[in-house]
């Protein structure tokens, strides 16, 4: 089959920018003339190009990166409808989802102080409460991106000495799951408004929050993990092995800490459809907030979410080898 040759001016979306791995406000200055650098022998020679672009950019680092969708709005016929649909997003769509949240936030907020606050002499029914309205708040939240979310398989139940393992691609994958089942969460420490959440409103739900720069959390981390599967009434644990969030294309190796519990490990894959919506956050280039806002003006977020059948560890097996095995259970779910 015959293929298009593409010019060299022609920008390749898989070959490495240069900026991007310069320190912030930095750029790549011009040479004196006559004298050279590598970056004069790799534009003589697109092998060495190439070859110079394979080792900044590995399949690792790929891994990070989102795509950007190609542009469709570049005539006269599909202009004035892309400039519609901005007008439709923006100023009706959003304007609606905005009204939806406050609305759901009401709802939530004078529901949960008198429960939180009034029960806590009645543990049993407080929990319970307080993990109703967590699901509740959270289909609020998946309602003003206008979520549809297609589950596959058993819904998780609350049983002691299981927990579950996710992929990571966004935040908002701890909320698509948690309107569908309360679950205790393994997360890191956010500042702003999102630790407020943390602090005051998940830890009700058991939630383990840590700090990447402690270096004693990880110990704290395991421990706790460990007390919270053996509770047979604590909300079911929720795990992202992967550690960051990676683009919904790739998964990255999942660290063996999170299968060393001794328990029955149930995956949940989630594969975005990114026709609409691009869910991945690059937490360096975006606030979360941002991140929300670009949800919230776009179409609609569309994802299957799949309930794998649960995995035990095989007599002879070592954490990485069963941390291993459920990475690749979870790339052949996507297919």
């Amino acid at each position: 089959m015959n293929q298009l040759k593409r010019s060299s001016s022609e920008l390749d979306p898989d070959r490495p920018n240069l900026e991007d791995y310069l320190p912030s406000g930095a750029s790549i200055q011009p040479e004196p003339h006559g004298k050279l650098r590598l970056r004069d022998f790799l534009d003589i020679s697109p092998s060495l190009a190439e070859a110079a672009g394979v080792i900044i950019d590995d399949s690792f680092t790929r891994c990070f990166k989102s795509n950007p969708p190609e542009p469709w709005n570049w005539n006269v016929y599909l202009f004035p409808l892309w400039c519609l649909g901005v007008v439709v997003r923006y100023f009706v769509l959003f304007s609606t989802r905005v009204l939806v949240l406050t609305i759901g936030w009401i709802i939530f907020l004078s529901a949960f102080i008198p429960v939180h606050f009034l029960l806590k002499d009645h543990d049993k029914l407080r929990k319970y409460l307080e993990r109703c309205l967590g699901e509740l708040i959270c289909s609020f939240f998946v309602a003003s991106w206008t979520g549809v979310v297609k589950c596959h398989g058993p819904r998780p139940s609350i049983r002691p000495k299981q927990f579950f393992v996710a992929n990571h691609t966004s935040m908002i994958d701890f909320i698509i799951l948690e309107q569908m089942t309360a679950f205790a969460v393994i997360m890191q420490k956010h500042p702003g408004w999102v630790g407020l959440l943390q602090k005051t409103i998940l830890e009700s739900v058991g939630c383990i929050w840590f700090n990447r720069t402690e270096a004693k959390d990880r110990e704290i981390v395991a421990k706790k993990s460990r007390d919270h599967v053996v509770g047979p009434d604590n909300n079911p644990l929720l795990i992202f092995p992967e550690g960051t969030c990676v683009n919904n294309h790739y998964t990255v190796m999942f660290k063996k800490g999170a299968f060393e519990l001794g328990c029955s490990v149930w995956p949940v894959a989630i594969k975005y459809n990114k026709i609409f919506v691009d869910a991945f956050w690059n937490s360096r280039k975006q606030s979360f907030t941002m991140h929300l806002l670009q949800l919230m003006t776009s179409w609609a977020v569309v994802c299957d979410v799949w309930y794998l059948e649960p995995e035990n560890i095989k007599p002879g097996e070592t954490a990485i080898e069963f941390a291993e095995g459920q990475g690749h259970n979870f790339c052949s779910s996507w297919t």
